[in-house]
């Protein structure tokens, strides 16, 4: 029929939404990791141990169709689902001759691969979640083949020791759809309510306008978004402030979203402050009638209701029987509300006593838009594994909205990366001596392969003509290849399989206690799991290591001081992996420039699309001032260096009495300007001076910021902040909040190992080594800074650039259009040009 509406959901997803029960805990998540990443070995091997009859991986989907007088559940009046298309892959279909045949006839039989640490000798039954997914693919196997009776057998394989045992069910047809009924009866309601969902979702969509009249520019961006999910591409967008690029973004996705073209939104951000941008445009477009159901994921630190993280019932009291209640915690938000921010999540957990982060993922499989961070979605440890590796259609329809994309570029390489440090493993093994001495034991053996790498380090140093990049006193770095320390990465390996088998033992253990730990005991575990994690991430980048790497070790300046890294140098392929999951991507940004070097590093192709908009503000507002007699270099930096640029800070900001940013390259060039500002330049009477501090709190933050919420036409606050840092992007003080940046330096970042290995990995590449390892990644930072300046239509004020290289050409070409009418001085002549320009609009 043509209204027809089926919901499709993967075998996998169904059971272990529905037949879940019993306790949070972490305590097995690390043992669960690891067989899941060997059991994926294990499983081909089994798989082609069983001859040519056998099919491994059989794709099955079935569409079962709900009878007309099923009760169930339809929200808002719309319209029932009429049918759910189960879809899953079998890991085997064979033939096999039950036991209790006697005439020894053989059946058609369902393979279900199961892989544990667990001593299969004391398993009496499988695990129900499991047989029921088994039973999935036997009912689904027997409508499309048209059986009458069917095998199953659950082959369960221990990985340590390789022992397998088997469980076996012949079944009928019969019994398998009346089973399969009830299953699908219990899970009617959550379809139905799909099914009308969808349907209002889309209406109200359709009818959903543009809420304001387009800024210039505005809808030419939207036609490139739509037209860019239409072709299921990519679109890199700058557009700089004032343009509205998040609306710009929203509104056409969610039209294409109304047509079919898109299922669902992931907006994936870097800052809390962008997502709560998103999130507001959203409630502007329900004031129009949409509806449409969001979440906003927040870090599991941020929202647990513990000091600290720890999903046990040993730990948590919401942990103990968490499965027991979520659905009803679930269902209970689903019908309540379209917007699950914080609050509500953190209301109807409380009311339910679940875990309040857990509520959140599970929600997001009912969300049309998923706000996150962009780790939800390309970080390799803990992106969302149920949409994205489903094996359903699931993975068709899914669009990423990319808010500040410049910053995956250094985002991608640090979760593509992995290091670890010998500190650490001995630290870890003298803590967990009295306890685990075995563990301990085998944290040595690790330990000892590291310091003889660290020996062969400082060999290689030594050696001229080496590969070391760099190298100093104690302190050196060395590249390597991965057959060079395959002794290293097979201890490793070693290590890795004994946690496993030991984390696997330790989550027995602690079903069969009785008494909590002791939080010192707690401690060590806590400690011992979140190294597996580290050990695991390094085991799974050392397996798909290409030309994109590089292996380096470095010696510290402490004794035993010693990291072992597998280096991401280009981000660009396993970022493109990742976005096709999706239907489509657009990666937007108010500094894209130069356009080809994200494109390259953040996964696009030549077929993408790239545009570049127009600023609707009047480019006559910003002064932009550039200092031609100071610089930040190294071979400058001295006492009258700093002099110079003190005076010209002073210079800029005596125009206009208000509230300034100044921006440096590090704290200790901040220290030694700054101390000579406020010395020899500021007049306290008239000005406050305040400086970002390291490791400042989030209250310390709002407390900095809260500074700029007033301002005064007879006194000046000057915050003294550090380039690249947390006052530099995603704040937004607006109107006279801000009138002024002054940027000390071109943001280059300091040389190091890493810098170098870049250089030499992109000039081997044909690029400019330079540029992408120093020019382009500081000059990202320069525009960031100045563009907190400008924010409404309404905003006046300057920027200053102090540093001469801003006047060569490797700078002149990044700077964005609106900046071509720039004014020079030198440092004690800026205040000239700050009196001119603010006597034009004052």
């Amino acid at each position: 029929m043509a209204d027809e509406i089926v919901i499709s959901v993967s075998v996998r997803t169904l059971v272990e939404f529905l037949l879940r029960s019993g306790d949070l805990d972490n305590r097995s998540a690390a043992a669960s990791e690891d067989a899941m990443l060997t059991g994926a070995r294990m499983h081909r091997r089994l798989q082609k141990a069983q001859g040519p009859d056998y099919e491994s991986e059989v794709t099955l989907s079935w569409q079962y169709v709900f009878p007309d007088d099923e009760p169930g559940l339809v929200p808002q009046g719309g319209t029932r689902a009429n049918a759910v298309l189960l879809e899953g892959r079998a890991d085997g279909v064979f033939t096999i001759a039950p036991q209790d045949d006697p005439n020894g006839q053989k059946l058609p039989a369902i393979d279900e691969i199961k892989t544990t640490y667990r001593d299969l000798s004391k398993m009496t039954a499988p695990e129900p979640v499991h047989l029921a997914q088994a039973r999935c693919y036997a009912y689904m196997l027997c409508r499309i083949r048209g059986l009458s009776q069917v095998v199953i057998r659950m082959t369960y394989c221990n990985l340590d020791t390789e022992d397998i045992h088997y469980f076996y069910e012949k079944i009928s047809a019969e019994d398998l759809t009346a089973w399969t009924d009830a299953l699908l009866r219990e899970y009617r309601r959550w379809a139905d309510f799909s099914a009308g969902w969808l349907q209002l979702r889309t209406e109200t969509i359709r009818r959903t306008v543009f809420p304001y009249p387009y800024r210039e520019g505005q809808k030419e961006l939207a036609e490139y978004v739509y037209r860019t999910i239409v072709h299921r591409k990519k679109l890199f967008l700058e557009a700089p402030t004032g343009t509205g690029k998040t609306l710009a973004a929203l509104f056409p996705t969610l039209k294409a979203m109304g047509e079919g073209k898109a299922v669902r939104i992931f907006y994936l951000t870097a800052k809390t402050v962008t997502s709560a941008v998103a999130g507001e445009t959203l409630e502007l477009l329900r004031k129009q009638g949409l509806r449409l159901k969001n979440v906003t994921l927040t870090a599991k630190e941020k929202i647990c209701v513990l000091d600290r993280p720890d999903c046990n019932p040993d730990a948590c009291p919401r942990a103990k029987g968490h499965f027991d209640r979520i659905n009803k915690a679930l269902y209970a938000l689903l019908t309540e509300s379209d917007n699950f921010d914080r609050a509500k999540l953190d209301a109807v957990a409380e009311e339910y006593q679940v875990c309040p982060f857990e509520l959140s993922l599970d929600i997001s499989m009912f969300a049309d838009v998923i706000i996150c961070d962009y780790n939800y979605v390309f970080d390799p440890e803990v992106y969302l594994r149920r949409f994205f590796d489903a094996g359903t259609t699931q993975l068709s329809g899914n669009v990423f909205l990319v808010d500040e994309a410049h910053n995956l570029v250094e985002r991608g390489r640090n979760m593509y990366s992995a290091e670890l440090r010998r500190e650490g493993i001995l630290q870890l093994s003298q803590e967990a001596d009295r306890e685990f001495p075995g563990l301990s034991a085998q944290l040595q053996l690790c330990a000892q392969a590291m310091q003889r790498l660290s020996e062969r380090t400082a060999e290689r140093a030594a050696l001229p003509g080496g590969t070391v990049s760099f190298a100093e006193r104690d302190h050196c770095t060395a590249q390597w290849t991965a057959e060079e320390i395959a002794d290293m990465t097979e201890e490793l390996a070693k290590l890795y399989a004994y946690m496993g088998r030991f984390l696997e033992e330790e989550r027995r253990r602690a079903r069969r206690r009785r008494r909590k730990l002791s939080e010192k005991r707690r401690e060590l575990r806590k400690g011992i799991l979140e190294f597996y994690f580290e050990l695991d991430h390094f085991m799974d980048t050392l397996s798909v290591l290409d030309d994109c790497y590089r292996i380096y070790t470095e010696t510290g300046d402490a004794p035993g001081s010693f990291l072992l890294k597998l280096f991401c140098m280009d981000p660009g392929r396993r970022l493109a992996a990742v976005m096709e999951r999706g239907t489509a991507t657009i990666l937007f940004s108010a500094t894209l420039l130069p356009i080809r070097y994200y494109k390259k590093l953040l996964g696009g192709k030549a077929e993408d699309y790239e545009v570049y908009a127009h600023s609707v503000f009047d480019p006559g507002k910003l002064g932009i001032f550039i200092a031609d007699d100071v610089t930040s270099k190294y071979t400058r930096r001295g006492n009258g260096e700093y002099d110079r640029i003190a005076a010209g800070i002073a210079g800029a900001v005596s125009g206009r009495h208000g509230n300034y940013l100044v921006f440096f390259p590090s704290y200790a060039f901040l220290k030694q300007v700054g101390d000579i500002y406020e010395t020899k330049y500021c007049d306290p009477a008239r000005i406050d001076c305040i400086r970002q501090n390291p490791k400042m709190t989030e209250e310390e933050r709002a407390a900095f910021l809260s500074r700029f919420e007033t301002s005064s036409d007879e006194h000046s606050l000057l915050g003294f902040c550090v380039l690249g840092g947390i006052f530099s992007e995603g704040i937004d003080l607006r109107n006279d909040a801000l009138i002024g940046v002054v940027i000390v330096g071109t943001g280059v970042p300091q040389v190091c190992a890493e810098r170098e290995m870049l250089k030499e990995y992109f000039d081997a590449e044909g690029d400019s080594g330079y540029d992408y390892a120093y020019r382009f990644p500081g000059m990202n930072k320069v525009l960031q800074a100045a563009g907190r300046v400008i924010r409404t239509e309404d905003d006046v004020g300057i920027a200053a650039l102090l540093d001469e290289r801003f006047l060569t050409p490797a700078y002149q070409r990044l700077f964005p259009r609106e900046w071509q009418n720039y004014t020079t001085a030198g440092a004690e002549g800026l205040g000239h040009l700050a009196d001119r320009f603010w006597s034009e609009w004052l």
